[in-house]
């Protein structure tokens, strides 16, 4: 598969197993997506500020395999977005965001792989109509 040399079939289904973590190495984790997952950036002030782009998967295709106790918590504004930062080296690899607090969105740029150049791209979410961002995206988190 180019551009994801280290993704693993997952066994009867259609996704790629890809692991992924925090600069350090503390937090890992790994995610079950389509083997050409949807990536998409953010118009918010946090995502633009720490660059962020998000590849969406439900809770039941997210395993956090190590560094649950380097993770530290960060909400603002309404509250329901649980923003996680490593605690050693800063880095947000993952979040349970707003607009699905049923899932997680994965940085992509956190993943083990660079999977930039082989995705493919969703329009920005306009976080100043977040109310039609979020419904266009809603299902990304169902299994």
């Amino acid at each position: 598969m180019p551009g994801f040399a280290g993704a693993q079939r997952v066994s009867g289904s259609g996704w790629v197993l890809r692991a992924g973590g925090c600069h350090c190495g503390a937090v890992r984790f790994e995610i079950e997506v389509a083997p050409r997952p949807l990536l998409q950036e953010c118009t918010c002030s946090i995502c633009r500020m720490t660059g962020f782009v998000h590849l969406i998967v439900p809770a039941s295709r997210f395993r956090l395999l190590g560094g649950g106790e380097a993770l530290v918590e960060y909400r603002f504004n309404t509250g329901v977005a649980r923003h996680l930062f490593c605690r050693h080296c800063g880095v947000k690899s993952f979040y349970v965001p707003r607009s699905h607090p049923h899932g997680y969105s994965v940085n992509a740029r956190c993943l083990d792989d660079d999977v930039l150049a082989d995705c493919e791209w969703l329009p920005p979410f306009d976080d100043a109509d977040r109310d039609t961002a979020t419904a266009a995206i809603a299902h990304f988190a169902d299994d």
